[in-house]
């Protein structure tokens, strides 16, 4: 029997419909802050005396070694886990449960594992007070950690998308240890920052600007030698930062933890762990880049995805950078940083690591982690001090 033009036609217009659609939702879910996360972590049982926690689910890390943090009942719960104890063959795994910080664990089912472990700064039992810094949409608060003597070497630590400022506490010890004043800053639509004018990411595009701000701050306030330490969306902010901020002058040198060097790879890659048709991914990437495009994801400008590749931008980079990554990331590939390492080994330290997912390298080996940075430190300055 021959199918009519007519209806072959409208099943293919559909079909179009339907990708237009898909890579629409796609497009938007990128550049839209995250403000619900995912409970991916059932809570089996507590031990009596809450020493241990048995856990089942698909959560990033649950079967990865370390020291994590534990957010349930809806985030309306936290508690700091340690290594694993146990796994059985259901793939469930018992953890030292380290603390309750607060909230009922016993009543709770759900629950989702975080890199953070802080959630204070106050936890970590230096000295720290609450500014604001003046950004273009208003104050932007963040936390400064003052040195144990006054100095002109600062780093601004910069977190990444859908995260806040407690990601980056982790790095404030061996800051601290090595003589560093640090700012741990807020940046537009992360809750805690104004939100922008279209209240969408510009993936490091704009949030630069922010970070630029708190460079600003930072000259105005002693500050001369600066390192910037980005993570994950945070390090392509970081970047685009040092290439085309006003105060570039000042950025000594660059810490990035699991970055984005390129965002097309990464895109590609979540994409595929999503199993998204290549037309969707592909329709997803031309919506982000276009400036027609304005009505549908809902973002004041383009991307701009090229001028954020930084393996094509490697050239422009001039100063140290410690880049560290993980080999089973997951979430942002680990191509990139080894691209670059690659591309300028007359700057960038590679700290490869074989396993410790994303943004959670010190949660799995933090001796090795804090190491890496204090001996990168040492070596910067070195070269500081030369220059003087």
């Amino acid at each position: 029997m021959l199918v009519p033009i007519a209806v072959l036609a409208g099943v293919a217009a559909a079909g179009a419909t339907a990708y237009v659609a898909a890579s629409t939702a796609v497009a938007r879910h990128v550049v839209t802050p995250i403000r619900r996360r995912k409970q991916d972590v059932r809570i089996l049982s507590v031990a009596d005396d809450l020493s241990t926690i048995r856990l089942g689910g698909t959560g990033d890390a649950l079967r990865v070694p370390g020291r994590y943090g534990l957010w349930f009942s809806q985030d309306q719960g936290y508690a700091r886990l340690g290594d694993i104890l146990a796994m059985d063959d259901t793939g469930a795994v018992t953890r030292i449960l380290e603390e309750v910080v607060w909230g009922d664990i016993e009543a709770a089912t759900t629950g989702r594992l975080s890199g953070w472990y802080y959630t204070s700064p106050d936890e970590l039992g230096l000295a720290v007070r609450s500014v604001d810094v003046s950004t273009d949409g208003g104050a932007a608060p963040a936390w400064l950690f003052p040195a144990a003597e006054r100095t002109d070497r600062w780093a601004i630590h910069v977190h990444g998308r859908g995260a806040r400022r407690q990601e980056t506490l982790r790095a404030m010890p061996v800051f601290h240890e090595k003589g560093y004043t640090s700012l741990a800053v807020s940046y537009r639509n992360d809750e805690d920052a104004p939100d922008s004018p279209d209240r969408r990411y510009g993936l490091g595009g704009t949030e630069w600007r922010d970070v630029d701000a708190a460079l600003d701050y930072a000259l105005r306030n002693g500050a001369r030698h600066i390192v910037l330490f980005g993570w994950s969306m945070g390090g392509a902010a970081v970047l685009q930062t040092a290439v085309r901020s006003p105060h570039a002058d000042s950025v000594r040198g660059m810490v990035l933890d699991s970055p984005v060097i390129d965002w097309v790879e990464t895109l590609d890659f979540q994409a595929g762990e999503m199993r998204l048709p290549r037309p969707v991914t592909q329709g997803a990437l031309v919506l982000l880049d276009s400036g027609w495009a304005k009505g549908l994801v809902g973002q004041d400008a383009p991307i701009g995805l090229n001028t954020l590749d930084f393996t094509v931008r490697a050239g422009e980079l001039a100063v140290p950078i410690l880049l560290m990554h993980s080999d089973d990331d997951g979430y942002v590939p680990a191509g990139g940083s080894r691209l670059l390492a690659e591309q300028r080994p007359d700057i960038v330290t590679f700290e490869r690591f074989a396993r410790g997912k994303h943004t959670k390298l010190w949660n799995i080996d933090p001796e090795r982690w804090n190491a890496a940075i204090g001996d990168w430190l040492d070596q910067l300055e070195l070269s500081l001090t030369d220059d003087a």
